[in-house]
């Protein structure tokens, strides 16, 4: 038996599958994959076996439980889920990386040689070893996965016909608590602003800067929304929202229109297989859509480099662009007659290659299961700290759960129960099985493996034991 591999997940639709796949390949090559709720996986860490947490960010906030994961004896191995499309260094180090954080962290993962680069010149690192190994999340980009979500595809055009898929980010002012946003409501006009969570680690200056430029293109996407149903008779429209963002907005205006959908369901390969085009505007969707070779649009009605280049730069330059609706509606009816398709070109190609590794040759879950195989080397087990460590890490374990459930009654908090069936919606012990077994189907994967539900909303993933039957 190796060493366990535990692997929480925070959004769903958008997580859950591609690291499902991590576990469906960790389990396949000897590692009992622990996969579920990130909340749950961490109310009940010292109850599991001791191995390999694959965490997926590195903040401030992310520091007390990567210090009771040590103590347990489990070994932190991190990416940044939002490495991909992301600020200038500076700004980025100060939101997304904790010197403190870092200490706990025994080995980095990063999407590809921009995310690797970004990580080197942290001035905090340490020698902490940097891995280019691709994002479980690249690998249903590769044409030889996409069949996973083929059902689903044309499940949803089946449901929503010829559509256009818009999809948003605006949750700099939009958070699904106030809270979150880039600065928190202000109580009158006279006082001085205050930054909610979406503007930690900003100066007043940039964020006020991002906060107009993303409330602006907010408002020009709530007016778009209507005016494509209106101007593109033939098609639907599915708004997709950001995992944390408000949807209410949106719902009020498919509420006044006949053909437009507010969805936030399952992963968005699926979506994307079956639109006509995408529209969005520096959204990481517009990468992904680019790679699957689906026709995308960056809407960008108003631009300010100092966010557009140094933010958005990656997804606007994958798609083709438009700077008002009139640009915007030509392109999307040119895609729908056939004679405008996906935006390509080896400038993008060049520019992508640099941002994403593993687009082809082993997939990104093989290469980082590979990396655990080369730490393990040949361990069954990882080593045990003092007793007196276990016990004071199992002790602050049980205080942090008890005072996140405290923290959950609180409106507002991002601790509450609403806000974690927002990201993470409740998922069977039969849907994972399925998911699996499709996983298994696309990778031509024999392997017997068995999955349990060990906890709510936690499942073990592992080689079935064929021994007493073969014996």
């Amino acid at each position: 038996m190796q060493v366990p591999v535990i692997i929480p997940v925070e959004n769903q639709v958008r997580e859950f599958d591609p690291k499902l796949l991590l576990a469906c390949v960790a389990a396949r090559r000897g590692f009992p994959a622990i996969i579920g709720s990130r909340r749950e996986i961490d109310f009940h860490i010292a109850r599991l076996p001791r191995g390999f947490y694959l965490s997926k960010s590195l903040t401030a906030r992310s520091v007390r439980m990567f210090g009771i994961l040590r103590r347990l004896g489990h070994q932190v191995l991190a990416w940044d889920e939002e490495a991909l499309v992301h600020l200038p260094p500076e700004t980025y180090y100060s939101r997304r990386l904790s010197p403190k954080a870092i200490e706990h962290v025994s080995h980095l993962i990063a999407w590809g040689e921009d995310n690797a680069e970004l990580f080197a010149q942290y001035p905090h690192l340490h020698g902490v070893p940097i891995h280019a190994t691709g994002n479980p999340r690249n690998d249903f980009l590769r044409p030889e996965l996409r069949g996973f979500f083929e059902d689903r595809a044309r499940a949803y055009r089946a449901e929503y016909g010829d559509f256009i898929l818009v999809n948003t980010n605006f949750n700099h002012v939009n958070s699904f608590y106030p809270g979150q946003n880039i600065f928190v409501p202000q109580s009158s006009p006279s006082e001085p602003p205050r930054f909610g969570r979406g503007g930690t680690g900003m100066t007043v200056d940039y964020a006020s800067g991002l906060r107009d430029h993303k409330q602006a293109l907010f408002e020009h996407f709530q007016r778009l929304i209507p005016e494509l149903e209106k101007r593109l008779p033939g098609l639907n429209v599915v708004v997709r929202p950001h995992p944390t963002e408000n949807h209410e907005a949106y719902k009020a205006i498919a509420g006044r229109c006949r053909r437009v959908r507010v969805i936030n369901e399952g992963n968005v390969v699926a979506w994307l297989l079956a639109a006509r085009a995408l529209v969005h505007n520096g959204c990481t969707t517009g990468v992904e859509a680019y790679c699957l070779g689906v026709p995308a649009v960056s809407f960008r009605p108003r631009v300010d480099e100092r966010y557009d280049d140094g933010f958005y730069r990656l997804p606007n330059r994958a798609s083709h662009q438009a700077f008002d609706v009139d640009e915007l509606v030509a392109a999307l009816e040119k895609i729908v007659a056939g004679t405008l398709g996906a935006a390509g070109g080896p400038e993008r190609k060049a520019v992508v290659d640099h941002y994403l590794a593993a687009q082809d040759g082993p997939l990104a879950v093989e290469r980082i299961v590979e990396l655990l195989e080369q730490i393990v080397a040949g361990r069954s087990e990882l080593d045990s700290p003092p007793l007196t460590k276990r016990l004071q890490a199992t002790l602050h374990a049980t205080l942090r759960r008890w005072n996140k459930k405290r923290k959950g009654r609180k409106p507002g908090s991002q601790s509450t129960m609403e806000f974690h069936r927002h990201r993470f919606p409740t998922i069977s012990l039969n849907d994972v099985e399925s998911r699996l077994a499709g996983l298994q189907l696309v990778l031509h994967d024999t392997t017997a493996l068995e999955v349990d539900e060990i906890g709510t909303e936690i499942f073990r993933i592992r080689r079935r034991d064929t021994s007493a039957s073969n014996g």
